[in-house]
């Protein structure tokens, strides 16, 4: 339980609902800001506007999946308010306060860091990232058959990296027929693409590969799929990137030749916001009681 826990919880989709949800069923002293146009009430968390909200009284932070904006804004769905968050203002929190959120950028790791306080960056975990690994690839499923003519089983695929999401993406098109070709950078990568009976190349070969290639799938967070890649597709080629912004394409290039480029980071949050919800409600609930337990005996 979290019981006498002081947790604000700004901004978010539907994925953030489940979060609240699991928290007020532990007992925290929950505060919900940018939930104005919310209808559901949760028992045991209050709706506050930032302005009003006291930050010398948190122990945790939980914001959006994407964290803020390269301007310090935070994504709030349900509002029309604006939400900014500052240095000055996360330097008023108490030491102990940890910051969760899904992913950060160059504007978050410098507010925390300059106000001395922890950030965890759970889409780094690698719980996380397995889990959320299931919604991304039903979702690269329903993006591939709703923008293509032809069937799944018996494409040529190839995926461009073997991470966590691109291992669960490879090995399920191959369970649905498709020829799976996987670019890695690393050997041991190539070694692993082979042992899962799948067709393994070295990511500077990726010109070579591509000559009749149907569906292109990235993970990769780098420019990658290039002009010079582009241009030895076939016509026909659909590419879904499921890289984070701004994705590992050449967007222009793929669009002046014809070719359908689509970017698709955060698809577990649209399509399966209640499971992707429940991921990460689960493992900031564990994460929210071991500060909590470790501060209790080292107060």
């Amino acid at each position: 339980m979290l019981t006498g826990m002081h947790i604000a919880c700004i901004g978010g989709d539907a994925r953030q609902l489940e979060i609240i949800r699991k928290l007020t069923e532990l007992d925290a002293k929950l505060v919900l800001v940018g939930f104005e146009q919310l209808d559901h009430a949760f028992t045991g968390a209050v709706k506050e506007e930032f302005e009003d909200l006291d930050p010398s009284q948190l122990d945790a932070i939980i914001l959006p999946v994407p964290g803020t904006s390269l301007e310090g804004q935070v994504e709030t769905i349900f509002s029309n308010k604006k939400v900014q968050l500052t240095e000055k203002w996360l330097s008023q929190t108490p030491s102990h306060c940890v910051i969760y959120s899904g992913i950060s950028n160059s504007y978050l790791d410098h507010i925390t860091s300059q106000a001395n306080r922890k950030l965890v960056q759970l889409f780094e975990r690698d719980d996380v990232a397995i889990y959320n690994s299931i919604p991304t690839v039903e979702g690269t499923i329903m993006m591939a058959i709703q923008h293509t003519d032809f069937t799944i089983h018996g494409s040529n695929v190839v995926v461009l990296g073997l991470g966590r999401v691109g291992m669960s993406v490879a090995r399920v098109f191959h369970h649905l027929g498709s020829k799976v070709k996987v670019g890695a950078r690393r050997s041991e990568h190539i070694a692993r693409i082979t042992e899962m009976g799948l067709y393994p190349f070295y990511l500077h070969d990726l010109e070579k590969e591509v000559h009749d290639v149907d569906i292109v799938i990235n993970t990769i967070p780098h420019l990658v799929v290039t002009a010079s890649v582009i241009a030895k597709m076939p016509s026909h080629t659909l590419i879904i990137d499921l890289a984070s912004k701004p994705g590992g394409t050449d967007f222009r290039y793929a669009e002046k030749r014809g070719i359908k480029a689509l970017l698709a980071p955060g698809l577990p949050g649209i399509v399966a916001p209640k499971t992707a919800g429940k991921i990460l409600a689960t493992v900031i609930a564990k994460l929210l009681y071991e500060e909590y337990s470790q501060r209790k005996e080292n107060p």
